[in-house]
């Protein structure tokens, strides 16, 4: 601690990223990138940019690669902004539309442990809302809450996701309020609140390369919404820094997002194994929550998540546990390449017969 931070500093508690793997052979499913390699017309698109491109600043609106999103999603350019990975966009929401003390968001008891931070950096904290006795979002509890909603859909860490009715009625439940879908682990199966940004001008949706691409290395992040929304970022944005996103992940995203065939497959093989993984698990005894996400949550009867986090580990594999009290029992498994889950269920069946 230094005497020149602030109050808000001194109590500050940071998120803790997920252990990144120093060497080759380490298995790393803890921190959910995709399984697959990218695009390979998005790598091309990195690899052609010129010198010239390198030399100037980048377009400070991403004009190009917000075009082509807003085409995918049948949207206009202005209901489009791009930031520096979605983590950023989120914080821009913060402090766009939940920095005011009326404005205090609810968001579900489990879920992506970056927003209470944001709540007590950028805003007035949060209030949340417990899950149902199946981890699953209470969609009754958040309706209730009278100021803006913000979660994962799909759920982080447990994979779970709502429909879009779902959504709609949270939307219904009060047009006055900003309802935030963080869509983070969009193209694994769930459905998309995305065709509702055209019915409601209170809901914003953020997705991120990094999964749904391949693209964690890339860090960009989008938001879509009603312009107005979008206006708010963009204010935010231009108020912190102009040029958050380069010239090579803007060329780098864009071609990733017009690779449409590339996106199917890969999802589909993430869809396949993630089914593979789950029942590898069940038949060595866990219980295995529904996911709609590139990864599963898991529980041992015998062992806390930490302890198969450490078993496995010691095994030259990476997974992820928390210390909260809520998600103890818990580990959480990125769905893998079908010949790193083979690994990974073979260590358990090891370790767990070995007990």
């Amino acid at each position: 601690m230094n005497r020149h931070w602030s109050d808000t500093l001194k109590h500050l508690a940071p998120y803790t990223p997920g252990e990144q793997a120093q060497r080759l052979d380490i298995i790393k499913l803890n921190t959910n990138e995709h399984a697959l390699a990218p695009s390979e017309k998005a790598a091309s698109a990195g690899r052609a940019l010129s010198i010239e491109a390198l030399r100037r600043y980048p377009d400070p609106n991403s004009r190009v690669l917000r075009a082509a999103i807003a085409a995918s999603e049948g949207l206009d350019v202005d209901q489009v902004f791009v930031g520096n990975g979605s983590d950023e966009v989120l914080a821009f929401a913060w402090t766009a539309f939940l920095a005011d003390d009326d404005s205090v968001p609810a968001i579900p008891e489990m879920t992506y442990t970056f927003y209470p931070v944001w709540g007590q950096l950028l805003g007035h904290g949060v209030e949340r809302i417990p899950m149902t006795s199946g981890l699953e979002i209470d969609i009754a509890s958040m309706a209730a809450w009278e100021g803006p909603l913000v979660f994962p859909n799909p759920n982080a860490p447990t994979g779970r996701a709502l429909s879009r009715a779902a959504v709609k009625d949270l939307l219904e439940s009060n047009l006055e309020r900003l309802v935030v879908v963080d869509e983070a682990y969009f193209g694994f199966g769930a459905e998309t609140a995305a065709p509702l940004i055209k019915e409601y001008d209170n809901l914003l949706v953020t997705r991120s390369f990094s999964k749904s691409h391949a693209l964690a290395g890339l860090r960009v992040g989008y938001a879509l919404g009603n312009a107005s929304l979008i206006e708010g970022l963009r204010r935010v944005k231009d108020s912190f820094n102009s040029y958050p996103i380069d010239a090579h992940a803007q060329a780098v995203a864009g071609a990733a997002i017009n690779d449409i065939a590339w996106f199917t497959q890969a999802s589909s093989t993430i869809e396949h194994n993630r089914e593979a993984l789950t029942n590898g698990l069940q038949s060595l005894g866990f219980d295995v929550l529904p996911s709609l996400a590139n990864f599963v949550l898991a529980a041992h009867p015998r062992y806390s998540g930490e302890a198969l986090t450490n078993m496995l580990k010691r095994h030259n594999i990476l997974v992820r546990s928390w210390s909260s009290e809520a998600l103890l029992p818990w580990v959480r498994i990125t769905v893998g390449t079908h010949d790193q889950q083979l690994t990974v269920l073979a260590t358990l069946s090891e370790v767990l017969s070995a007990d």
